[in-house]
Order: structure tokens, then C-alpha cells, then sequence
């Protein structure tokens, strides 16, 4: 339930080809919001490509919904969260939490990256358990953005 506008949150998996566009671009729309001058690195079409060839097609994906629109996706590659990101107008009401449990029921031990300055995700995973276990200058990553990998044990 989204604590704002009692609208009921379903937590599913991927029915195909017509989540692969909604999920790009909740994932690009996030990352916008949250990172403002964040490097752009692909085009909203490679992203589509990215959603449904990598994400969508190797890794364990949930998505949060309420009625016809997404408005979260996390995905899991192995012990690895890749992808939690809430539209950036449902932020704070809980459904990040819902996804992330979600994943935690599957795979407890999780170890996810994050950019530095992003505080309210490094907030929020440090609420959820998470430790930052290494600090890097962004030289791995395409955005070239210093980063934090965080782990959480099982507990």
C-alpha cells in the first residue's frame, strides 16, 4: 500500500516485451532525480536494449506496480543488487523498501554500488543493513562517478 495515496503496490515479476520501455524509462527517470548532472552515457533506445537483454533476460527482476504503471524495479544477478530504483514521484512511501525485501528473501548476503554523492540511497541502504565496504574515484564505472559498494550480511 503507498502510504500517500493508498493505492495498492503489487510486487511482480516481468510479463515480457511490454514492461521492457516502462522499465527503461523508470530507471533513467530515477537516476535523473537523483543524480542531476549525472553523466549521460547511452540513449533512451540503448537503454531499452540494455532492460531487455541484460536485465530482464539474466537476472532475477521485481517490479512494483500500482494498477497499469510501474513505478519501481530492483533486479538481482546473483549476490549482487543491480537495479532499485522508484519513480522519482513515489520516493519516500515505502516501496523501495517492499522491492528490497523482496530481493532479500531470495538472496540475504547482497552486495550493491552506489554513486557517493548520492545521500539518499547510501541513507537508505544504511538504514536497511547495508556496509560500506570500499570507496572508489569512479575510474570502473561509464559515468566515471566515485562510488561506493556496499555489503550486507545476513541478519
Amino acid at each position: 500500500m503507498d502510504a500517500d495515496t493508498g493505492d495498492v503496490v503489487v510486487l511482480r515479476r516481468p510479463r515480457g516485451e511490454s514492461d521492457v520501455a516502462p522499465a527503461a524509462r523508470l530507471h533513467r527517470a530515477s537516476m535523473r532525480a537523483a543524480m542531476p548532472g549525472l553523466a549521460v552515457v547511452h540513449t533512451p533506445g540503448e537503454d531499452v536494449a540494455w532492460m531487455r537483454d541484460t536485465v530482464f533476460a539474466t537476472q532475477s527482476v521485481w517490479l512494483a506496480c500500482t494498477g497499469d504503471t510501474m513505478i519501481g524495479i530492483a533486479s538481482r544477478d546473483g549476490n549482487r543488487l543491480t537495479q532499485l530504483y522508484v519513480a522519482p514521484d513515489r520516493l519516500g512511501r515505502g516501496i523501495g523498501a517492499l522491492l528490497l525485501g523482496r530481493v532479500l528473501e531470495e538472496e540475504p548476503e547482497i552486495e550493491l554500488w552506489t554513486f557517493q554523492r548520492n545521500a539518499r540511497a547510501r541513507r537508505f541502504y544504511e538504514r536497511h543493513g547495508f556496509e560500506a565496504v570500499e570507496f572508489t574515484d569512479g575510474a570502473g564505472n561509464e559515468e566515471r562517478e566515485p562510488d561506493v559498494r556496499y555489503r550486507r550480511s545476513r541478519g
